[in-house]
């Protein structure tokens, strides 16, 4: 099975929500959805579903035009980031459900509900309500429903949004082991790269309604074709400089000149724009080869297993993740340092240019 947006438009008020978006999903293949609030994920969730109709474009199943067809009519499941589970039915009930309203036979729902169980080990809750389970075995509970179905396509809304951290992470570990098991086609939407990154697949990267860039998971994050796909698929937030490269050297925004060396070496003279995440950014001194500027420390937020460094530098807010545990105090002037290595460059137009050959 092949679903297509194809040159897909949808207004809303007289806004466009999203804006002449193609996408092709394959069966057994993941698409992540990532972009920040507002950037159309769910938009386009409920124009493959169905719920919505676009203002121009088509949509396709194995080549066929369905842009008009109701959800009722399409092999279709969605899990929300609410649980939307029947309070009043057991688990094992909530699951069964849609093999009920297919009058599917009593062996055949016994069969495909205890499978869906074992996959999301939910075995021993199969007698409790949803009301007796933890939010995580609430929405385990949710996707064991839409699995269940046999749809063949599976819609995702930020599904671990609700959740403690505890429990999204163990269920981000799952549910790539999950999605391969079923063999339907996934739309997994998210605001978070982390996620994307743990999920894998295919990663849609999105923006006010418009599809950024669209590829390999890892191939999108570690070569953004524009600076915005480089902050969209950053967190924290990345990091930006200006520069100005000339006879040899560079000169970044605040006074700093340096040779240009590393992906700068290569660069035409003029203006450009550096990018570079969290963990590209170092706290030291003395590195050879090493790019470094004064910086002020404004506040320091430790998780345990690291420490993330805010600095103000020149009029700007970078971040740097450190390993392990370090107490800087908030005014503390140290050096941050780039190896012109293991940076993005883009150009004017926020176009890439160069990039770090492996990250």
């Amino acid at each position: 099975m092949t679903v297509t947006l194809e040159h897909v438009t949808r207004t809303v008020d007289g806004i466009p929500a999203i804006r002449d978006v193609s996408l092709t999903l394959e069966r057994g293949t993941l698409s992540v959805l990532l972009g920040p609030t507002l950037s159309g994920k769910t938009s386009i969730m409920r124009l493959l579903a169905g719920l919505d109709t676009p203002t121009s474009g088509r949509v396709l199943v194995d080549g066929k035009d369905v842009t008009g067809l109701d959800v009722r009519q399409r092999s279709v499941a969605m899990v929300y980031q609410q649980f939307i589970n029947y309070p009043s039915l057991t688990v094992y009930e909530n699951i069964a459900s849609p093999l009920r309203v297919q009058r599917r036979p009593r062996e055949e729902i016994e069969k495909r509900v205890r499978e869906a169980a074992q996959l999301l080990k939910l075995e021993p809750y199969l007698d409790r309500t949803p009301l007796q389970l933890s939010g995580g075995q609430q929405q385990r509970t949710a996707i064991a429903r839409a699995l269940v179905k046999g749809a063949d396509l599976v819609l995702l809304d930020e599904p671990l949004a609700n959740l403690d951290y505890k429990l999204r992470e163990e269920l981000r570990t799952e549910l790539p082991r999950i999605f391969e098991a079923s063999g339907a086609i996934f739309v997994y939407a998210t605001t978070e790269p982390s996620e994307a990154l743990l999920l894998g697949g295919r990663t849609v990267c999105m923006w006010e309604g418009e599809v950024l860039q669209a590829g390999d998971t890892s191939k999108v994050y570690r070569h953004p074709d524009t600076l915005r796909v480089a902050q969209v698929f950053s967190d924290p937030p990345l990091n930006i400089v200006g520069i100005e490269k000339h006879d040899g050297s560079v000169q970044y925004a605040g006074g700093v000149k340096a040779p240009a060396s590393g992906l700068y070496a290569g660069l035409g003279d003029g203006a450009y724009r550096v990018g570079f995440r969290a963990h590209q950014l170092e706290v030291a001194k003395g590195i050879a080869g090493r790019h470094a500027f004064h910086a002020t420390v404004t506040v320091t937020e430790i998780t345990g297993s690291e420490s993330f460094v805010h600095l103000s530098r020149d009029a700007s807010n970078w971040v740097a993740v450190l390993q392990g545990v370090h107490e800087f105090e908030p005014g503390h002037v140290l050096d941050a340092v780039l190896d012109p290595d293991n940076v993005f460059v883009f150009d004017a137009a926020g176009r890439l240019v160069a990039a770090p050959g492996a990250m």
